[in-house]
């Protein structure tokens, strides 16, 4: 029997709308990934924007996902930890998801010293000073009062305008592919941080962009990537950080 020693992270799968592939064939690409990694998995982190729009009303929430849900279900009810953190598709997940998948729920950072190493955990959204506009937009999403005027919305108008400013954002957006990482806004605050303490991985996703890079003597960041177009993630063994991708057809 294999032994569960692997921590694996996922980031921006954005399932609920198509791109170049449809949000169906990467749900079930996504199941298949579940499947091959749980036999060594410890624990999955799910590292926000998993879905593309999610908000919880009191007795509605997003259709249409039955078959990752369960999925995820079944690899907790199985002894495999999911925590799941909230990113900037997805930051009104409030008690249901968690529930039904039985994950742990993040809200922001986390830093954990795993096997004598010390991880800094997020999905990467409005750190640091970079971002002006979004941060502040961020602060209005995240409070009480506007959650409160956006349940006031019937679900078939809410949903409708929230994906399509959803899609509207994504077309403006570039990832384009690079080699030197420097500017990026979350490398810079990774470097920040590193100037208070030390950490060992930063594990981060929003970006798009699969990539690793070496930002101090013994720092590794760690983009995720995305299952839009790269179909990638990370696993931690305890000693190293891997970047991977999913083979598909």
């Amino acid at each position: 029997m294999t032994t569960r020693t692997k921590i694996y992270f996922v980031s921006d799968v954005h399932l609920g709308i198509n791109s170049e592939f449809t949000s169906e064939y990467r749900e079930l690409l996504l199941i298949k990934w579940l499947d091959e990694i749980k036999t060594d998995a410890t624990e999955i982190v799910l590292a926000g924007d998993i879905f593309d729009f999610w908000f919880e009303y009191k007795h509605v929430a997003p259709r249409g996902f039955n078959r990752i849900i369960s999925k995820l279900r079944e690899i907790s009810d199985s002894g495999i930890k999911i925590t799941y953190f909230t990113g900037n598709h997805d930051m009104w997940i409030f008690g249901y998801l968690p529930e039904a998948i039985g994950a742990e729920l993040i809200r922001g950072i986390q830093i954990r010293e795993i096997n004598g190493k010390k991880l800094y955990i997020g999905h990467g959204d409005g750190l640091g000073p970079y971002d002006k506009s979004y941060n502040f937009l961020k602060k209005i999403f995240s409070s009480k009062f506007f959650q409160f005027l956006f349940k006031l919305v019937h679900p078939e108008i809410s949903f409708r305008i929230a994906l399509k400013w959803s899609s509207s954002s994504r077309k403006k957006h570039k990832y384009p592919a690079k080699t030197d990482f420097n500017d990026e806004w979350l490398v810079m605050f990774a470097k920040t941080v590193l100037e208070k303490e030390h950490i060992d991985f930063f594990v981060f996703g929003h970006r798009h962009i699969p990539f690793q890079a070496q930002i101090g003597d013994n720092t590794v960041f760690t983009n995720l990537g995305d299952w839009l177009f790269n179909f990638s993630y990370a696993v931690f063994d305890g000693e190293k950080m891997e970047l991977k991708r999913m083979l598909h057809e």
